[in-house]
């Protein structure tokens, strides 16, 4: 299959330092790989309702829902772009994952083994010159792709406040010219962990 990214913006900033990581990282794939780019902000979902024990769970086909759906069931690849917010994933991005549940929940979708073996990524920029604040952002997606059996490329960090500063982080710059270069295992629990 050929790979085909699909990259979710979910800061509440237009062109902030997350997402120009992201497209700096981008900016290495081979020209023939497809990029898709949805920001959050500009196709909000509704909130998430918590139908799991209700029998009318319909695969939405139209609206923002529909669109998301469609892109990442096309991705190999996923990328979640979230800043930094409380030392988590955005509103936004929170927002994307909880709608995950209910599309396993969809009758003849069959999400889970459509993800399962397909990549998560992430992309994150922190006010924070320590990287280990960043630990339940990395863990959220971690334990999320492990749960449907999806390999996991790590996140890309960086560091900066204000729009633009992430743009003199040269280690991250570094970092993210192999980011999706790099090899992507089987996500894995930290209780699975060897």
């Amino acid at each position: 299959m050929d790979r085909r990214f699909l990259f979710v913006l979910a800061s509440s900033r237009t062109d902030g330092n997350t997402e120009a990581l992201a497209r700096r990282a981008a900016e290495q794939l081979d020209p023939g790989v497809e990029q898709t780019w949805i920001s959050l902000a500009e196709h909000p979902l509704p909130e998430f309702e918590d139908l799991r024990h209700d029998s009318d769970h319909v695969r939405p086909t139209e609206g923002n829902l529909g669109l998301l759906l469609d892109a990442t069931l096309a991705a190999t690849d996923v990328v979640i772009a979230s800043p930094l917010y409380w030392y988590s994933v955005s509103t936004h991005a929170k927002r994307y994952l909880d709608h995950w549940s209910g599309w396993l929940r969809i009758p003849g979708l069959d999400f889970k083994a459509t993800m399962a073996g397909r990549t998560l990524w992430g992309v994150t920029v922190l006010a924070d010159p320590e990287a280990s604040v960043a630990d339940p952002l990395v863990g959220t997606l971690n334990n999320s792709a492990a749960y449907l059996g999806m390999r996991f490329g790590g996140v890309l960090l960086g560091n900066g406040s204000k729009p633009g500063d992430v743009l003199g982080d040269t280690e991250a710059l570094a970092r993210a010219k192999s980011f999706f270069a790099r090899e992507t295992p089987l996500a894995r629990f930290p209780h699975q962990a060897a």
